[in-house]
């Protein structure tokens, strides 16, 4: 099963049977059975067909709608999970303070843990980055998200580790790529625009995934509820953001995936972009990153990262109905300390 992008401007998502077709001027560019399609994001001007959508929702299919630079406009979903018990024991876990608290502390505490992960795995392969000092102050950081009583103390704790972090991530860039730091809204440099990206591409796949499972992606715990905001899809994306798409744009950047050439700027707001064909290849990297069975997981099979995706929100699921304490995701825990990262 996979995901599907579609980014060519023009093109018409068809139906044909049970199978979804995309075409343009005439030529058929993709041709793919339903039942190996997990979720379509579409990207611009790219037309679907009425025929098409009842297709796609007819087999659990969510549709994602984007702009073409990769602001997420909205989604289709096909008849919302039944597990109501599930969306219940959420919302009253979500009013126990002490488990709120709990739960949030603990995806902080993976999150800079998994973040200290990328910056050894990368020292293993460039001892010469020296960046054992940032090691430390994020080890400081994980003793200080103990010792939080409030999610606004976590809030100002995981604020400081992620720029120590964000320091070291400059400085494991190798090629001709630099990083300012992060900026959002909009990111007006290449590597933001990337981080960017990748975070709303994962964001959107937890909410999908969730949002089948039977939770609500609104209500979460690390973030707090806030009008139009997939909390809870945004409280899991954090313990994977360092090891998956930071680390995924690391490859793309040291490995020379993508060049200098491959990006565009807004003559207007300045924001840079991928351009139309680098993104075509982004995306087949992405999958491949993706799907890439890389290291072992706790059921003792080697697994991807698309599969801990799902194992995460079970867990989850299983901490709210069965009261037993939420375990986030620790990258170095599934994957050997002796095997490093290619770049």
């Amino acid at each position: 099963m996979s995901v599907l992008y579609l980014v060519e401007q023009g093109a018409i998502l068809r139906k044909r049977g049970d199978r979804v077709v995309v075409q343009k001027d005439g030529n058929t560019l993709l041709d793919v059975p339903c039942q190996k399609v997990d979720s379509i994001l579409i990207f611009g001007a790219v037309q679907v067909t009425t025929q098409a959508l009842a297709e796609l929702l007819d087999h659990g299919i969510e549709v994602a709608l984007l702009t073409r630079h990769g602001r997420l406009r909205g989604q289709l979903t096909p008849v919302k999970s039944k597990n109501v018990v599930l969306r219940m024991a959420q919302y009253d876990r979500s009013r126990d303070p002490a488990f709120a608290l709990a739960t949030a502390r603990e995806m902080v505490t993976a999150k800079v843990q998994n973040g200290r992960e990328v910056i050894r795995r990368f020292s293993y392969n460039h001892p010469e980055a020296a960046l054992g000092d940032v090691d430390a102050r994020l080890g400081q950081s994980v003793d200080a998200v103990a010792r939080c009583t409030s999610i606004g103390m976590l809030d100002g704790v995981e604020g400081s580790a992620a720029r120590d972090y964000f320091a070291a991530f400059a400085r494991m860039l190798l090629g001709e790529f630099t990083f300012p730091g992060r900026e959002r809204r909009p990111p007006t440099d290449p590597v933001n625009a990337l981080l960017s990206f990748g975070y709303t591409l994962l964001a959107n796949e937890l909410h999908s995934l969730l949002d089948a499972i039977g939770f609500d992606p609104y209500i979460g715990f690390l973030h707090q509820p806030d009008y139009g905001r997939p909390s809870l899809a945004l409280d899991l994306a954090e313990e994977f953001r360092h090891p998956l798409v930071d680390r995924f744009t690391l490859n793309l950047l040291n490995l020379k995936v993508l060049a200098p050439a491959d990006f565009v700027v807004e003559a207007e707001s300045g924001a840079v972009h991928l351009a139309a064909e680098a993104m075509k290849t982004y995306f087949r990297h992405f999958e491949e990153f993706m799907l890439d069975e890389k290291f072992p997981s706790a059921e003792g099979e080697r697994t991807s990262f698309r599969r801990m995706l799902q194992l995460q929100a079970q867990a989850l699921a299983r901490a709210l109905q069965g009261g037993e304490p939420y375990a986030a995701f620790r990258y170095g825990s599934v994957g050997s300390h002796a095997v490093p990262d290619r770049v």
